[in-house]
C-alpha cells in the first residue's frame, strides 16, 4: 500500500492518508531508539542485523539561548521541512501520539507518507547539553520505508546551537527495495536540504560546508 498523488496533496489527501495508514509498520522493540546517543544506536548490533541502515547528520546553526529557542520553535513550526520538494503541515502539532504526512516529490509523481510522533523530549542539562529539545516519529503502514527518525536542536556547553538528524530505516515494500540506492539518496537530500534550510532561518548563511560536523 503506497499513497501517491499527480499533483502537490491537498489537506484533504494528506487527511485520507492518515487515516488508512494504520500501526506502525516496525517492530515495538525498536520504538524509541532514536533516542539514544548516535554512536550507540550505530552500534546497536540487534537493530543492524534487522536489516536497517542508521542516517545521522548535525550541523552547527549558531550560537547562544535565543537562537536555541528560535531553532526549538522552527522545529515545532517545521521549518526544518520547508522545501520546494517535501513537506509536512506547518500546522501539525509536535505530541506523542500524532499521526501527520510527510509529503515528498518524487520524479513523478508525490509521495505521501504516513508517521506518528513517539516521544518528545525538552530537557535542560541532559546529555552533555544545556538544553535540548527533541522529537522521535515512526512510520506507519503505507510508508515507504520502516523505521523511525529524531530531528533535534540543542545547546552545548560551549553556548554552540546543533541541529540534528538521526534515523535509522529500512524498505517497507518489494517498490522500496528495489529503488533502494535512489530512497538512500533522497535521504542524503533531505538531510542536506533540511540542514541548509535551517541554517539559513537561524543565522543567514548558506555556506555550511566548513560548519557540517557529521553527515553520513
Amino acid at each position: 500500500m503506497l499513497f501517491l498523488s499527480l499533483y502537490r496533496p491537498s489537506h484533504q489527501e494528506q487527511k485520507k492518508c492518515i487515516k488508512k495508514s494504520g500501526d506502525f509498520n516496525y517492530d515495538n522493540k525498536y520504538k524509541g531508539a532514536t533516542a539514544k546517543p548516535p554512536l550507540t544506536l550505530k552500534q546497536d548490533k540487534e537493530l543492524l542485523d534487522g536489516g536497517f541502515m542508521v542516517n545521522h547528520a548535525k550541523v552547527l546553526v549558531g550560537s547562544g539561548l535565543e537562537t536555541f529557542e528560535k531553532g526549538k520553535s522552527a522545529l515545532q513550526n517545521w521549518r526544518h521541512f520547508s522545501l520546494n520538494w517535501a513537506f509536512v503541515d506547518p500546522k501539525t502539532p509536535i505530541q506523542s501520539g500524532v499521526k501527520f504526512c510527510v509529503c515528498a516529490k518524487t520524479i513523478f509523481p508525490w509521495l505521501l507518507m504516513p508517521l506518528k510522533v513517539v516521544y518528545v523530549d525538552d530537557s535542560r542539562n541532559q546529555r552533555n547539553a544545556v538544553a535540548s529539545y527533541s522529537f522521535g516519529s515512526g512510520t506507519l503502514q503505507g510508508h515507504l520505508l520502516a523505521g523511525e527518525e529524531c530531528f533535534s536542536i540543542t545547546m552545548d556547553e560551549q553556548n554552540d546551537v546543533w541541529y540534528e538528524i538521526l534515523s535509522f530505516s529500512k524498505p517497507a515494500n518489494l517498490l522500496s527495495f528495489i529503488g533502494y540506492p535512489y530512497v538512500l539518496l533522497r535521504q542524503k537530500r533531505f538531510a542536506h536540504d533540511s540542514t541548509l534550510a535551517m541554517q539559513k532561518h537561524l543565522s543567514g548563511k548558506l555556506d555550511n560546508v566548513s560548519q557540517m560536523a557529521e553527515l553520513e
